[in-house]
Formats: structure tokens, C-alpha cells, sequence
């Protein structure tokens, strides 16, 4: 019988995160064969997570072959977060990847650099320059209103999130990382396409109730929008995620009262009417070169 102390660490969603080279047999007829033999239940087998390689040139990096990339100099040349987005986002769960350099800022450049970094960065500036002491304004009663904007904003407020934090969940539960990592982009896509329509530069020379409005409401759907994409990409970018969330000026005993990411705290809606953001600080430098 095993020690319940035992039994407390050993729970049944229990994941094993191996290479496919030593899954059979070892891993996948083995290793199970001993645990039944010491008395594990059907309902104890650990789950394997089974992950393919990276590749460079076709070829298995090997010690032998002498084409190991080292990690390291990745790290001084691109930055953590380039290496960490790059290898959770071009490889699929459970097949090989061929590394690629030039890929790896291709993906950076497109996704984190031009997509994330320039909304973060364009958003808190038109707040900066538009509102009042940088102070959020919430409202919903241009919901009721025919513009197309306003339809926009309705749209992503009340289908958008919603769909992009369910798909988020379903692909990080069954291990589809570089999927999942789709969601916050496609986010990111929405509001520019928002931010390009409603045309806030032009809002802010009008004089009327109706524009004002509508201005403040662009800006504090993607403020809040920015809030979730941080959640979203805090998996495998947390330090760039706390840095969304100190621009702004976010704490995290506000959406949860625990010092850590939560997916509970991506639903529609925590800033508060007049909130203050911070200012814009740059997220993610472009690489230029090779």
C-alpha cells in the first residue's frame, strides 16, 4: 500500500513530459509495465506529454554532429523573451522543428514587436494625450448607438474575449502551445483594426458629446483589451506581461489577490471607471539584422 504522503504527491493528473526517442519502449511499455508492477491503478498512470525535436538544416542537433545551438547565446544576442515565444510558438506539440535564425526575428518582429509592443505603446499615448490626466473612462451607453465603432467595441467586449480566453484554455489544456499563443495576437489584430476605424486623431478635434464619448470608449476597450493579452501571454512571456500590467498600472492584488497570473482574472470589464494608467514604456525593441 502506498503511503498516503505518497499518495498526496502522486495524483492522477500527474503529466510526464518526455522526448519521442525514448517513449518506446522505455517510457511507454516499461515504465508503466514497473508502476503496475508496484501497485499504481489504472486511474495512476501518469499522462505523456511527448515532444518532437529541433531540427537545424534537416538535421538532429547533436554533440557529435558539433550543430548544437547554445540557448545562452540566443539569450545575449535576441533576448529571453525572442528565444522563449520563438520556441513555444514554431514548433507543434509532438513533432520536430528545424530552427531557424532568421524565423525566430521574423516571428518576434511580427508578433510581439509590430503587433503587442505597437498597440501597448500607440494605446497609452493616445490616453496620454486625450484624457485627462490619463484617467479611463467607462461607459455603455453608446452600445445603444448605429455607429459601426460602436458596434466594433460591442463585439469585442462581449464576443471577442469571451471566445479568444475559452480557445486559450482549450488549447493550453490539451498542450497546443503555439495555438494557444495565436489569441492574444488575434486580440491584438481586433483593436488595431478598431483603433484604424474608430480613428482617434480625428475623434479628438471634434466637439461634440457623441465623439468625446466614443473616443473614451475606443480607448477604454483597448486599455482593458491590453489587461487580458497580458494574462493571455504571461505563460511564456511573464516579464513582458508585468510590464503591460505596470503601464497600466495594474496590481495584482487587484484581479485576484494572489501574485501571480490568473486566467479567472481575463473576463471583460476589471478596470474601474476612472482609472489611471501609467506611461508607455517599450516592450518588445525590434531585432534588426541577423
Amino acid at each position: 500500500r502506498q503511503p498516503q504522503e505518497f499518495r498526496d504527491r502522486w495524483s492522477k493528473d500527474t503529466l510526464q513530459i518526455i522526448g519521442k526517442d525514448i517513449l518506446v519502449p522505455a517510457h511507454g511499455i516499461y515504465w508503466l509495465i514497473m508502476l503496475h508492477a508496484i501497485g499504481f491503478p489504472d486511474a495512476q498512470m501518469p499522462q505523456l506529454l511527448v515532444h518532437g525535436w529541433w531540427n537545424l538544416g534537416g538535421a538532429k542537433m547533436s554533440k557529435s554532429a558539433g550543430n548544437i545551438i547554445d540557448p545562452f547565446v540566443l539569450i545575449e544576442k535576441y533576448s529571453a523573451d525572442a528565444l522563449r515565444y520563438y520556441l513555444m510558438s514554431d514548433i507543434v506539440t509532438g513533432q520536430d522543428a528545424d530552427f531557424s535564425g532568421e524565423r525566430l526575428i521574423e516571428r518576434y518582429n511580427s508578433d510581439l514587436a509590430n503587433n503587442i509592443g505597437n498597440l501597448a505603446n500607440r494605446t497609452l499615448n493616445m490616453i496620454g494625450r486625450y484624457l485627462p490626466d490619463r484617467q479611463l473612462r467607462r461607459t455603455e451607453a453608446l452600445f445603444e448607438s448605429q455607429s459601426p465603432v460602436a458596434g466594433l467595441l460591442h463585439r469585442l467586449s462581449q464576443k471577442e474575449i469571451a471566445r479568444s480566453v475559452s480557445y486559450f484554455k482549450r488549447d493550453m489544456d490539451g498542450f497546443d502551445i503555439s495555438v494557444a499563443n495565436g489569441m492574444p495576437i488575434n486580440l491584438t489584430l481586433y483593436c488595431n483594426g478598431v483603433i484604424e476605424e474608430a480613428a482617434p486623431w480625428n475623434l479628438s478635434k471634434q466637439s461634440g458629446t457623441e465623439s468625446k464619448t466614443l473616443l473614451a470608449s475606443v480607448l477604454y476597450h483597448i486599455a482593458e483589451t491590453l489587461r487580458i493579452i497580458a494574462i493571455l501571454i504571461s505563460p511564456v512571456l511573464p516579464k513582458a506581461a508585468h510590464g503591460i500590467f505596470d503601464q497600466l498600472n495594474w496590481k495584482m492584488e487587484l484581479s485576484g489577490g494572489e501574485q501571480r497570473f490568473s486566467l479567472a482574472d481575463a473576463e471583460w470589464g476589471r478596470l474601474p471607471d476612472g482609472h489611471v494608467v501609467g506611461k508607455p514604456v517599450p516592450l518588445f525593441p525590434r531585432i534588426e539584422g541577423t
